[in-house]
């Protein structure tokens, strides 16, 4: 197991994927413990092991868009939607 590269959380730890196959259990029990483990295949970053937990919080939307919306500082602005009645102009192509 390689220790973490700059790039990285602190409490991320990379495998190769052979040795991945080999400890599937450790990497997932390092999943639940330790954080997530990236898998990497031809030396390069292919998958990350995150617990469910994690990736439910990190799917999950904060807020849907109409409370966005409804919770925004210019929730209360006027906005002009309109349309200019004026021609269009002539653009060269």
């Amino acid at each position: 197991m390689k220790t973490h590269s700059n790039d990285r959380l602190p409490h991320e730890r990379e495998w190769q994927l052979q040795e991945a196959k080999n400890r599937l259990s450790q990497v997932v029990n390092s999943a639940l413990h330790d954080g997530p483990q990236t898998i990497t295949l031809r030396g390069k970053p292919a998958v990350v092991v995150v617990a469910f937990d994690e990736y439910q919080r990190l799917t999950q939307p904060r807020t849907d868009l109409s409370q966005f919306f409804r919770q925004s500082p210019l929730c209360d602005v006027e906005l002009d939607l309109s349309r200019s009645a004026d021609l269009s102009r002539e653009v060269e192509l």
